[in-house]
């Protein structure tokens, strides 16, 4: 079977396991179902995929990484500051040395090198995992921006940690003093790379639409090529690019705040990326299940190989499962720490914690969600082949990939097992920023406020230039007008009016959705019958779309 036959079956497995997920009776982590998928692609004859880990890496993490950091809400990110980089880099460090230790003891024949390596690329975790596990009984929305800011930093510590960890596996040598001074150039020059290249990639692209206007596909296109880009400028310096693609993704949030960008292409824009990301995140676990059988295969093949005992290979999936119940330890240890210190500076006069003796529950679901995802299989699919100063293989590289892939798999399960248990009944406790609780509401009715001035404004003068289109002018600034001030009555109702405005909300767009629908079967029926092009209805039809989409968006659900 041919590599793009391949490729097309395992996306239309993506597809298929989207579906399997809603229909399915129970509740089963999409990445369980994906990694099913790729098992059974896996038994069909000739399928078998053969990755070089350099481009895996390259293919998977840039894009992802970089949405990652385009996404982030940033203001959750910086209030709970202290706790997000006490999981994503305290926790990352003390990960990487216990079970590095760990797995060495457990494992003699792993070298100590490899497993920090392997340590480190099983530090980052998962929230869209997590996200999909608890779909039916949410987080609150607090503890997942710290899962997700978590993720976001975690995922560049531990994959910088897991590279000097791979370098001194493959060159022998380890020096504190060397390893700091790469660090710190890594990390610097990841960073500055993707924040200037990205910088200078959307003022030539501002530049050549104000000179010569703004095409969608290629402003869009542009978009996806920019985290290879950076990721590729950062390697070839020697700096990290997983940090440049994650500063290259949070410089594109505070560009997208210029509002350069056309409407249609930020539209567009959205539904692309949430494509890639669907994509390739299925993708990911699809190709672990399909590379699972060769994994297992290979593992326990080498364990028993090393020791020249059968048992050597039940004792190494023993191991996966003591490293995964270390992971949840050795996080459950951090969490429950670093909370009571966010705690003790919070009574001295900070707003910052997660009071613990709110509710005893957010220590082992903090835990639990610490599921390990796609990062971590893109990183250890990317350990080298083999060594390059003799050409020999590289050390226990089946052992680490089976350790790691096992270790995905028990950290989804027990999540979606337990996780769901732990956050049924009454709702968790978590208090929540309470300054910025009615910030966007504020910000809708102060735009709306400006918007109305703005409009009041333009008619008068518009209609003082030209006096004998004055009454035309009057009524459409009123239909405007009015949709506006429908907002900022708002503010006039008490909680029980609230309550009923935001039943009128629900009615108003059920109807403008029926509205749209009728718009858009006209079109429709009028290109069947050829009273109209089928040029023009797609045009036509792709207004209404518009609007609905700019009306009432998925991500905001606010109009």
């Amino acid at each position: 079977m041919h590599s793009i036959e391949v490729v097309l079956i395992m996306l239309l497995a993506v597809v298929a396991s989207s579906y399997l997920a809603r229909a399915l009776p129970v509740s089963v982590p999409l990445p369980l179902i994906q990694i099913a998928l790729g098992v059974l692609i896996a038994a069909a004859p000739e399928s078998a995929v053969k990755l070089e880990p350099e481009i895996f890496l390259f293919a998977f993490l840039p894009p992802l990484l970089f949405l990652d950091g385009w996404r982030i809400p940033k203001a959750s990110l910086f209030h709970d500051k202290i706790t997000v980089l006490s999981l994503a880099l305290g926790l990352v460090i003390f990960t990487v040395v216990g079970a590095g230790f760990l797995i060495h003891v457990l494992i003699p024949d792993i070298p100590l090198s490899v497993a920090f390596a392997l340590a480190a690329v099983v530090s980052p975790t998962d929230p869209v995992a997590v996200s999909s596990i608890v779909s039916r009984c949410p987080l609150p929305k607090r503890l997942m921006h710290i899962l997700e800011g978590e993720s976001l930093l975690n995922d560049a510590s531990g994959l910088v940690c897991f590279r000097f960890a791979v370098l001194a596996a493959m060159t022998g040598q380890f020096s504190l003093g060397t390893a700091s001074l790469s660090f710190l150039w890594m990390a610097v020059g990841g960073l500055l790379l993707g924040v200037a290249i990205t910088l200078a990639v959307n003022y030539t692209q501002h530049w050549l639409s104000r000179h010569w206007g703004e095409e969608s596909g290629a402003s869009i296109l542009t978009n996806l090529l920019t985290p290879f880009g950076v990721y590729f400028a950062a390697e070839l310096f020697h700096a990290s690019g997983i940090l440049a693609a994650v500063a290259a993704g949070i410089t594109m949030s505070y560009i997208e705040l210029t509002g350069r960008a056309l409407a249609a292409t930020r539209v567009q824009r959205t539904a692309v990326w949430d494509m890639v990301r669907f994509a390739l995140n299925g993708l990911m676990f699809v190709l672990l299940g399909e590379q699972l059988p060769a994994i297992v295969g290979n593992a326990m093949q080498a364990a028993a190989g090393a020791t020249g005992k059968v048992g050597a290979s039940l004792w190494l999936l023993v191991c996966a499962v003591v490293i995964t119940a270390a992971l949840v330890g050795l996080r459950y240890l951090w969490v429950w720490l670093s909370l009571r210190v966010v705690s003790f500076f919070s009574r001295r006069g900070r707003d910052e914690a997660i009071a613990v003796e709110v509710d005893p529950r957010i220590v082992p679901v903090m835990s639990l969600a610490g599921v390990r995802g796609a990062v971590t299989l893109a990183g250890v699919m990317s350990l080298p082949l083999i060594m390059k100063h003799d050409g020999s293989p590289f050390p226990a590289r089946d052992q680490a990939i089976f350790l790691a892939a096992t270790v995905i798999l028990i950290s989804l399960t027990t999540a979606s097992v337990f996780l769901p248990r732990l956050l049924r009944g009454k709702a968790m406790d978590v208090p929540d920023v309470s300054a910025k609780e009615r910030q966007e509401e504020d910000a809708l009715r102060e735009a709306a406020a400006s918007a109305i001035k703005a409009v009041e404004d333009t008619c008068h003068e518009m209609a003082e230039k030209h006096p004998g289109e004055a009454e035309l002018y009057t009524q459409t600034a009123l239909r405007i007008v009015e949709n506006y001030r429908y907002r900022l009555a708002e503010e006039a109702f008490s909680t029980e009016d609230g309550q009923t405005l935001r039943n009128v909300d629900k009615i108003d767009l059920k109807l403008r959705q029926i509205a749209w629908d009728a718009e858009r079967k006209t079109f429709h029926r009028l290109a069947k019958t050829g009273r109209i092009t089928d040029e023009l209805s797609r045009r036509l039809v792709g207004k209404v779309d518009f609007l609905s989409v700019a009306y009432h968006h998925p991500e905001t659900g606010h109009h």
